[in-house]
């Protein structure tokens, strides 16, 4: 499958602007994925780099970025610590439910691994977490400073040497890890778990993969990477994670199959659960996902519109367009269209053309219009007319008739 790569920015958990690209397959992605780089890499790493266009090549986009004050990112290395990378994780996974969709699956890279396993749940749609040569603590990292840990401790920060690199390593980030309770996030995760850890690994050993696996819940799962190095240098180790993630991720990111239409109709609107939340639901249209929720102040999660508010959308839409095609037929200026509306519950008696009985409820969707463009009093008359001849608005003051039918379990 074809794979393209994007740069994109988003704010970080400390107001930076955080350097990220997104590997996603040339067609509709199957799922979204989270990728956290290992301490002081970066996200154009091999590893991270080669398992994302991997993923992608199998139907998932993934998106990699730089913590703040590393590679491409703004802000300053020396002022984060643990806590900042998890809530740049957090960061990262708001940006896609805003701009994409929600990630499905967290995958992260040692450090990286322990960030994701602590920011899961803050993020309620994964549904599948993978780490690789991850450690069982956070406090694990203090091992690369070595007799610097003392110069810290006296003087607050100290210069540290890592990777070829020098960073500045102030005493904030060892009282950090130091507090960071990473077995107590595995035990809540409710989340399915793969563990991949190399048992040569001399870098995070794989005694903490056994933790990470005793500490978490059922479903868990482990891969030994035999004789791959903490990194992943060679091409093949990271291909073989990313094609044994895939195999397994599919259990966890696959909504129910969509009710097929009867043939010979066009478009195919397909609506499931996601299992995130009480309401969160998946929705389908052709190429086009989208997420629908109830608000928080009914149980919802309020990541996506209500149904209402899909029904309104529609109608907005379909409004918009109808008086766009006919300003243009009649070569009328007509600049732009922006509509407004509102749905409530309202008695008979209240509504001027109703004519249901009184004390009944009925459904009144209002709409307010505004016409940009050097158009006369005429004009503006006309197109409100028309307005009330766009498709949609006919359905719904149509009698509409919805036919429900079981689905074939066998399909």
């Amino acid at each position: 499958m074809a794979v393209r790569s994007e740069k994109v920015t988003f704010k970080g958990a400390l107001g930076e602007e955080l350097a990220a690209r997104l590997d996603r397959p040339e067609g509709p992605p199957r799922a979204y994925a989270l990728f956290a780089h290992c301490f002081t890499c970066s996200k154009d790493i091999f590893a991270a780099s080669r398992i994302a266009s991997a993923l992608a090549e199998r139907g998932i986009a993934v998106l990699r970025f730089d913590f703040t004050g590393l590679g491409m990112s703004g802000g300053d290395f020396s002022n984060t610590n643990f806590s900042s990378n998890v809530a740049d994780l957090v960061a990262a996974a708001d940006f896609l439910r805003e701009t994409y969709e929600a990630p499905d699956i967290l995958v992260g890279h040692s450090l990286g691994g322990a960030a994701v396993l602590a920011a899961a749940e803050k993020i309620p749609e994964a549904a599948a977490i993978a780490t690789i040569g991850a450690p069982a603590d956070a406090a694990h990292v203090a091992h690369n400073f070595g007799e610097k840990i003392c110069e810290i401790n006296e003087n607050g920060e100290a210069e540290v040497m890592l990777a070829g690199r020098s960073f500045t390593i102030k005493q904030q980030f060892l009282d950090d890890i130091e507090t960071s309770r990473q077995r107590d996030h595995i035990g809540r995760l409710k989340k399915a778990l793969l563990i991949f850890h190399a048992p040569l690994d001399e870098q995070v050993g794989i005694d903490n993969a056994s933790e990470i696996f005793l500490a978490a819940k059922h479903p868990k799962s482990f891969v030994s990477l035999d004789n791959a190095d903490h990194l992943l240098t060679r091409k093949e180790d990271a291909v073989y994670v990313a094609g044994v993630l895939t195999a397994w991720a599919q259990r966890y990111i696959e909504a129910p199959a969509p009710v097929e239409k009867p043939k010979g109709q066009e478009g195919s609107v397909s609506v499931a659960e996601t299992g995130a939340g009480k309401f969160q639901q998946k929705v389908q249209i052709g190429p086009h996902s989208f997420l629908a929720d109830e608000p928080e102040s009914v149980g919802g999660m309020n990541s996506g519109p209500a149904p209402y508010d899909w029904v309104l959308a529609g109608l907005g839409a379909c409004t918009s367009m109808t008086l766009r095609m006919y300003a243009d037929a009649k070569k009328w200026p007509l600049k732009g269209v922006s509509v407004r509306l509102e749905h409530n519950k309202v008695h008979a008696e209240d509504c001027e053309d109703c004519e249901e009985k009184p004390g009944a409820k009925i459904d009144l969707m209002t709409r307010e219009i505004a016409l940009l463009g050097d158009l006369s009093g005429e004009q503006r008359a006309r197109l409100m007319e028309i307005a009330d001849k766009c498709p949609v608005h006919r359905t719904l003051e149509s009698k509409v008739r919805v036919e429900t039918r079981l689905a074939d379990e066998d399909k």
